[in-house]
């Protein structure tokens, strides 16, 4: 019985909350009051409130208004109690962060961490909040590569409800990447796989890099480069199935593991060139595929293909017209067939280019470069040369290019964002070669000039055998144009007393222009006076030297061709380089001649580490009415010809045994660069290499001129370091043919730093 007493009051005091007719004595809310509010209003705490004064006590109205009072942030508890026909809204505000602190951060600033969380002084103090800025420091430490740091937030409790709030951060070890394996590789090994991804093994000597830390975007850049890396090899149905990363339990490695599914190598088979675009003839076409039928299926081919014909068409004035490659996989053959379909594609037109990111670079910088202009047809292979273009600039860290629908279905809006670099540079340098011995620079340089895109730079040299300053400045678009000019001064001395009993000083400037007559064509022009003077000629020198002693004033015109089409610059892999000098001196001074040099380089990847360089370079310069100086002509050995000493061979003076340089050379050079089996990322390199040449034919004559004009042979093999404190490079070489008077040099070295 007294059960059931309990039960029927329970009953009685629930009722009205369960739903009670609004008629019911007592069901309607005659007043709300709040309590325990120190700074929100009473009327805007009410605000969140779902009922109103009149309104029936109906739970689910109330459960509503709890939840949207505590979805606020403002308050650490809220309470609702019915008293009568009275609503009392109990709260207990959160308080006011006071300062927010970070200690323990050694590797990110105190500035970083603050923009990262979305805390600051004055501003509401709530759990959740901080728990969500805990999870934002660590996910900047883990883009950082420390996924064993750790976030601990302290509360200190001060007066009117204020709080201070310190992160302490303990942010543990970087988490090297430990491991790296494949499966279901068979092609290729694992050591070779893991040369063609950027991620790394930790290793004791990657001090000086952060690819052994583990980043997911990174990774998933890995997985796209192995995707290349097959399909330019004949694995047309490549695929990567997964790439894991576990991580140790004390957070300090991690293991990639890389599943791979490689298929079988495909060849070319019938490659085909169709066109449903009106008025367009194919054939005129088909030398730009460069997929043939029966070699190795190869998707960089197709690509550079695809992107050949597109701007074609667009010269040719199809704007619109685009190439998508269509493949036929034969896999009982294991050949593609492949057709290129020139389709009529949509009319599209760039609206407008925006820029973004560009605190310093003016954007007529930027956009000069584009080859797409607002107004134009959109041509997505223009923007891909576009968005090269701005890269080679050097100006920033990263360009990246998207679209997005325009104000009509036929237009198109280009977004490029970047993010800048420093242009500047102020380093002081060191080194040794066995030409110049020891030496030492320091240099002053500024690549984007007040964000114009001009280069400054001065420089400042001191070796044991030469001393150089230089200043120059290069302004890209002249005059608005696609037009680059600039101008040098100079003043350098140098130490020929080993060579050839004198010093020579030169003192003058240059005038240059350039400018180009395709994407890979370039053409430059320049004016240069200088005045040369002979000094310290040692008293028994030749007497073909002391003839020339004294200083000569050179007034002279000169231009240079260069088509380069390497894949890169620097270190290049494949494609070639073809160079045309000439230069013409007469107009006003005292020297006259007329200068011709050429020089080709061709490569040639047989695997991507192993190189082969064929190249050949000459030279001529003809005296015109007067002998050519010795301080015009040219001298071979050193690095221009590996095996002989600096001006070690041509033209010489039997007697005192001076180097007298030549009027005509000529020297060819297959070079083979390989790897020595070392980690790739140490950028150490094997070569082996042939010079073969010669230097002959000068203006003076008599008994004790030695010029045999005979063919000089060396080979040799080397070993270089791409080290971070600059390049080093060890030869050894061995002069096969050479004459009696010749001067050979069997080791090598240069080495060269900056800092």
């Amino acid at each position: 019985m007294p059960s059931l007493a309990r039960c029927v009051a329970l009953l009685l005091l629930v009722l009205p909350w369960l739903g009670a007719p609004a008629h019911a004595e007592g069901g309607f809310i005659r007043d709300i009051q709040v309590k325990g509010n120190l700074r929100v209003e009473k009327a805007t705490i009410e605000s969140y409130l779902t009922v109103r004064r009149g309104d029936p006590f109906d739970p689910q109205e109330l459960d509503r208004s709890l939840k949207n009072l505590f979805a606020t942030g403002l308050f650490e508890d809220v309470q609702l109690e019915r008293r009568g026909d009275t609503l009392v809204v109990r709260v207990v505000e959160n308080p006011v962060i006071n300062r927010v602190a970070f200690e323990g951060n050694r590797r990110i600033s105190d500035d970083e961490l603050a923009a990262e969380v979305s805390l600051a002084p004055r501003t509401v103090f709530s759990r959740a909040r901080v728990q969500s800025a805990v999870e934002r420091i660590l996910e900047l430490y883990r883009r950082s590569g420390r996924y064993a740091a750790k976030v601990e937030p302290k509360i200190i409790r001060l007066e009117q409800n204020r709080v201070d709030l310190v992160f302490e951060i303990d942010e543990g070890p970087l988490t090297r990447v430990c491991g790296i394996t494949f499966i279901g590789n068979e092609s290729f090994s694992d050591s070779t796989l893991r040369g063609v991804i950027e991620t790394r093994e930790t290793a004791w000597y990657r001090f000086f890099s952060s690819t052994d830390t583990y980043d997911p975007d990174r990774v998933e850049l890995d997985k796209e480069r192995l995707r290349r890396f097959y399909r330019a090899r004949g694995y047309a149905e490549f695929q990567v199935i997964s790439a894991t990363a576990q991580l140790t339990p004390d957070g300090k490695c991690f293991y990639l593991t890389f599943s791979l599914e490689e298929g079988p190598q495909y060849r070319f088979g019938k490659v085909d060139l169709q066109s449903t675009v009106k008025d367009l003839s194919v054939e005129d076409l088909r030398r730009l595929v460069t997929t043939q039928e029966g070699e190795i299926y190869n998707a960089d081919e197709i690509e550079n293909t695809v992107q050949a014909i597109t701007e074609e068409l667009g010269k040719l004035g199809f704007a619109f017209a685009r190439v998508e490659p269509v493949e036929r996989l034969d896999r009982e053959r294991l050949v593609a067939d492949l057709s290129y379909a020139i389709e009529e594609g949509p009319r599209v037109y760039v609206e407008r280019i925006e820029i973004k990111g560009n605190v310093r670079t003016l954007d007529r910088v930027i956009r000069r470069e584009f080859r797409l202009a607002e107004g134009d047809p959109f041509n997505a292979a223009l923007l891909r040369r576009s968005i090269q273009r701005v890269r080679n600039l050097g100006f920033f860290e990263k360009v990246e290019a998207s679209t997005r629908q325009g104000s009509a279905p036929d237009r198109v809006i280009v977004e490029l964002e970047v993010s800048e670099r420093s242009t500047g540079e102020l380093s002081f340098g060191a080194g040794f070669s066995t030409a110049d011995g020891p030496l030492a620079d320091i240099r002053v340089s500024e690549r984007n000039l007040l964000g114009r895109g001009q280069a400054v730079r001065a420089n400042l040299t001191i070796s044991g055998r030469r001393q150089e300053i230089d200043f120059s400045f290069t302004e890209p678009y002249f005059l608005g144009r696609e037009l680059s000019a600039g101008f040098d001064v100079f003043r350098r001395r140098s130490d020929f007393q080993t060579e050839a009993s004198f010093d020579e000083n030169r003192t003058g400037g240059r005038i240059r222009f350039g400018y180009a007559l395709g994407e890979y064509l370039r053409h430059r022009v320049r004016y240069t006076l200088r005045d040369i003077e002979v000094d310290d000629v040692d008293s028994d020198a030749s007497p073909f030297i002391q003839q020339d002693e004294g200083s000569h004033v050179t007034s002279a015109i000169g231009h240079t061709l260069v088509y380069d089409r390497r894949d890169t610059r620097f270190l290049p892999s494949e494609g070639y380089f073809i160079r045309f000098d000439q230069e013409l001196a007469g107009l006003g001074g005292d020297t006259r001649y007329i200068r011709h040099e050429i020089r080709a380089d061709y490569y040639y990847p047989f695997t991507p580490e192993v190189v082969l360089n064929l190249g050949a370079s000459g030279g001529f310069i003809y005296g015109l009415g007067k002998d050519v100086p010795i301080t015009e002509r040219f001298f071979l050995g050193g690095s221009s010809f590996r095996g002989f000493r600096v001006a070690g061979l041509g033209p010489r003076d039997a007697n005192t045994d001076d180097a007298l340089g030549g009027n005509l050379y000529y020297v060819g050079t297959a070079e083979m660069r390989f790897p020595l089996g070392l980690p790739k990322e140490l950028r150490i390199f094997g070569r082996a290499f042939v010079d073969a040449g010669t230097l002959t034919e000068i203006d003076v004559s008599g008994p004790s001129l030695v010029d045999s004009g005979n063919l000089r042979l060396s080979v040799g093999i080397g070993v270089s370091w791409l080290s971070p404190l600059g390049p080093l490079s060890i030869d050894l070489a061995q002069a096969v043919m050479k004459d009696d008077e010749d001067e050979t040099e069997a080791f090598r070295i240069n080495f060269g730093t900056r800092f």
